[in-house]
C-alpha cells in the first residue's frame, strides 16, 4: 500500500489550546486519522512537544511548526515506504528528526503520522485497530483478558487549583470480568463521591480529567477516606471488587525535598515514604504511581520493596516516561512492577509498544493513560490497550474526550463476545 496523501492541521485539545491532527490517505482509497494529546504534568525525559512560541496567537503554544514539519519534511521522507511497513515508517522519522527527544521535529509531528499511517492500514484491511496492532507486531495477546477501568474521580496538582497536592485518586476494577459492568461499578462509585463531597460542604468543581477537584481539601489523606466510603455507599466491598490507585505526580512537588503545601510540611525522600507507610495498611490499593520524584532512583527501589510486600503495584510514569533505556534501568534496579503507557511520552508508535513488550516480558504489568491537559477525542489508545494486553486503562469519568476511551473499550467488549 503506498501513501498518496497526507494533510495535516490543528484542532483544538481538552486544555483549549491546539495540538495535531493528521489525516493519510493510501492508493486503497483507506484513510486513517489521528490527533495526539499533550500533558499539562509532564516528564522532563519525554519526547518534545513543539510548540510554535509565536506570542501573537495561542499564546505561543500554536502548532504551525509541527504542521509544516510534517508536510515538507515527514511526508516526502515516508512517502516510498509501504503504508503497512509502519516500523520502518517510524524508524525513518526517528531517522531524520535525528534528536534523542524529538525535539527538531515534534514528537506531536511524528506521532500523529505513525498512528495515522497504522489506522489507514487498518481500515485498507477491514480489521479493527487491535487486531492490525496484534498481527503487525506480532504480538501474543490473550484477548478474553481485556484492560479494566482505572477511574480518576479525585484530581489535584497541575490538573486542578487549590485541592490535593496529589494528582490522581483513582477507582479501579479488582475483578477481571465484565468491562462494561466495572465501567459501571466505578462511575456508581464516582457519582456516590459527589454526595460525600457536598456532606463535607466540599466543591465538586471539576478538574481537567473531568474528575473532582475539591477546594477546601484540609490534607492529602482525606480524599482516600472519601474514595473508601463512596466505595461502600455504591454497594461494594473495598478491596474487593474496587480499589484505590494514586498518581502522586510528586516530581512536579519536588525541588530538592518534597513540599505538600496543602499539609505545610517538607520531607526528604526516605520521610515521604514513611509518610505513606502510614496508609499501607489503612486503605484498599490497587497501585501507587509516581510516588517519588521521576529521578529518585534509590528511592524507588526502597519503595518498590516495601510495596512488593503489600501486594500493591508501584507504578513509573515520570519515572520511565514509556521509554525502553528507563525501563530496561527500572527493571535492573528493581524500582517498579508496573508502568504507564502514553505513546505521546515517547513519540512513535513502534516505540510504544516495544516499551509494552519489554514490560510484559519481566512480567511489568502496563497501564494505558490518557493526558490530562489536552486530550482529543481520539480513542486509539483503547485499541492500545487491547493489542499489548495492559491491565488497565487510566481515563477521568467524565468529558467526551475521556469517556470516548472507555466507549470504544466496551464496544471492543461486545465485538469480542459477539454482541455486536
Amino acid at each position: 500500500m503506498k501513501i498518496i496523501k497526507i494533510v495535516a492541521y490543528e484542532i483544538l485539545a481538552s486544555g483549549g489550546y491546539p495540538t495535531v491532527e493528521v489525516k493519510v490517505t493510501l492508493d486503497t482509497g483507506a484513510v486513517g486519522i489521528a490527533s495526539v494529546p499533550y500533558g499539562a504534568s509532564a516528564g522532563s525525559h519525554e519526547a518534545t512537544v513543539l510548540v510554535d512560541g509565536d506570542t501573537t496567537r495561542w499564546n505561543g503554544q500554536g502548532n504551525l511548526k509541527a504542521v509544516a514539519n510534517i508536510l515538507t519534511e515527514i511526508y516526502p521522507k515516508i512517502a516510498d515506504i509501504p503504508a503497512e511497513n509502519q516500523i520502518d515508517i517510524d524508524t525513518a522519522m526517528i531517522q531524520l528528526d535525528g534528536t534523542p527527544n524529538k525535539a527538531r521535529l515534534g514528537g506531536n509531528a511524528i506521532l500523529a503520522v505513525s498512528l495515522a499511517v497504522a489506522r489507514a492500514v487498518a481500515n485498507s484491511k477491514q480489521l479493527p485497530l487491535y487486531k492490525y496492532l496484534i498481527q503487525t507486531y506480532n504480538l501474543t495477546t490473550d484477548l478474553t483478558k481485556l484492560p479494566q477501568p482505572m477511574v480518576v474521580i479525585i484530581e489535584g496538582g497541575k490538573h486542578a487549583d487549590e485541592t490535593t497536592d496529589f494528582q490522581e485518586f483513582c477507582v479501579s476494577a479488582k475483578e477481571q470480568g465484565s468491562v462494561t459492568e466495572n465501567v459501571r461499578k466505578a462511575l456508581e462509585t464516582y457519582h456516590q463521591l459527589k454526595k460525600i463531597l457536598k456532606e463535607h460542604k466540599l466543591s465538586t468543581n471539576g478538574g481537567n480529567e473531568g474528575a473532582f477537584a475539591p477546594n477546601g481539601i484540609p490534607n492529602n489523606t482525606d480524599p482516600l477516606e472519601f474514595v473508601t466510603e463512596a466505595i461502600k455507599r455504591a454497594g461494594y466491598t473495598p478491596g474487593k471488587e474496587l480499589g484505590i490507585s494514586i498518581d502522586a505526580a510528586a516530581s512536579e512537588f519536588f525541588n530538592g525535598n518534597y513540599e505538600l503545601k496543602l499539609e505545610n510540611r517538607q520531607f526528604t525522600g526516605e520521610e515521604l515514604i514513611h509518610y505513606y507507610e502510614e496508609w499501607l495498611d489503612k486503605y484498599s490499593f490497587v497501585s501507587l504511581e509516581d510516588l517519588l520524584s521521576e529521578d529518585d532512583w534509590d528511592n524507588w527501589v526502597t519503595l518498590n520493596q516495601i510495596l512488593k510486600a503489600k501486594g500493591i503495584k508501584h507504578i513509573g510514569d515520570d519515572l520511565t516516561v514509556t521509554n525502553i533505556n528507563r525501563l530496561r534501568k527500572a527493571i535492573e534496579l528493581d524500582a517498579i512492577s508496573g508502568i504507564i503507557i502514553k505513546p505521546n511520552q515517547i513519540g512513535t508508535l513502534s516505540e510504544t509498544i516495544a516499551c509494552c513488550k519489554i514490560a510484559n516480558e519481566h512480567n511489568i504489568m502496563t497501564i494505558t493513560s490518557h493526558r490530562g491537559g489536552g486530550e482529543t477525542n481520539d480513542d486509539f489508545i483503547a485499541d492500545l490497550a487491547v493489542a499489548v494486553g495492559s491491565a488497565y486503562v487510566k481515563v477521568g469519568p467524565t468529558r467526551g474526550e475521556r469517556v470516548s476511551k472507555y466507549n470504544r473499550l466496551m464496544e471492543i467488549e461486545r465485538e469480542l463476545r459477539g454482541a455486536v
